[in-house]
């Protein structure tokens, strides 16, 4: 666990290196940089959570296919929560009729952000997820499946027809409220869908915030006579202990509450109102 306030916001600040020990700065080569592109920390970890979700659960999925039965605790683990997700997040949400269409979008958000917020436990790595152009990112492929699962079901007119709901209203009145409930109802989906990413920002920034101001007591505390500093020092790093294991448990927890709106806005959008 790191213990310099610094280090802490370091998971959550993005940058061109990584900062390691004793001083240690390791560059991320810039390769992309003729077409304009700046490679960073955070696209480097989200580079490598992806990689390994693909190591994990291509043998995972090939055992499946093959009909071999996966043997060993983490495989039974990883079926157990791909289940769980299926059963208890997505069919819920969706439908059990158009649930398993959506499963791999579903399991891969999840998974995915999961891997970005445990990083962040990683001293001098990060949490990718502590930015918004990561958390923005995840929230516009989750608006781009809402729309187009709407749209392929009820055609693009018929999709933002369907955003208001059915009234049975006088001619002169529908013409002045149904305009005023679609501008909502649309200016609400982008809120709902901006809502999504500042959320799991939020959480996950704010938890790094917390342990960096608890840390930061015992630099505070140093000018301090011996005894002074020694009972701050030791109740920061207790605190910080404890925080850390419920910032473990965030990272769970907000990977399931991200991918559980996330369903619940498909559902909504292929069961209209």
């Amino acid at each position: 666990m790191a213990t310099d306030p610094s280090e802490l916001m370091a998971h959550v600040k993005d940058s061109d290196s990584f900062h390691l020990p004793c001083g240690v700065h390791v560059h991320i080569p810039q390769v992309l940089e003729p077409i304009g592109i700046e490679l960073t920390k955070f696209m480097v970890l989200e580079l490598v959570a992806a990689v390994l979700i693909i190591v994990v659960f291509v043998p995972l999925a090939w055992k499946i296919s093959t009909g071999k039965r996966p043997r060993g605790r983490l495989w039974n683990f990883l079926e157990v929560v791909l289940l769980f997700l299926r059963d208890e997040v997505a069919r819920p949400a969706i439908g059990r009729r158009d649930a398993d269409r959506f499963m791999p979008f579903i399991w891969t958000v999840f998974f995915f952000v999961l891997t970005c917020n445990l990083f962040g436990m990683i001293p001098w790595a990060g949490s990718p997820t502590g930015a918004l152009g990561c958390t923005l990112a995840l929230a516009l492929m989750t608006f781009g499946t809402v729309v187009g699962s709407g749209i392929k079901k009820y055609g693009f007119v018929g999709f933002w027809i369907a955003q208001v709901p059915q009234m049975e209203l006088p001619f002169v009145v529908a013409v002045f409220v149904k305009p005023m409930i679609f501008f909502i109802e649309v200016v609400g989906l982008l809120i709902k869908h901006f809502i999504l990413s500042v959320r799991l920002l939020a959480n996950m920034f704010a938890g790094h915030l917390v342990l960096a101001v608890i840390v930061g007591f015992i630099a505070v505390a140093a000018k301090q006579h011996i005894m002074v500093w020694s009972g701050v020092m030791l109740g920061s790093v207790l605190g910080a202990a404890a925080l850390s294991l419920l910032e473990l448990f965030m990272a769970f927890l907000q990977a399931y509450i991200f991918t559980f709106l996330s369903a619940l806005f498909i559902g909504m959008a292929i069961h209209q109102h």
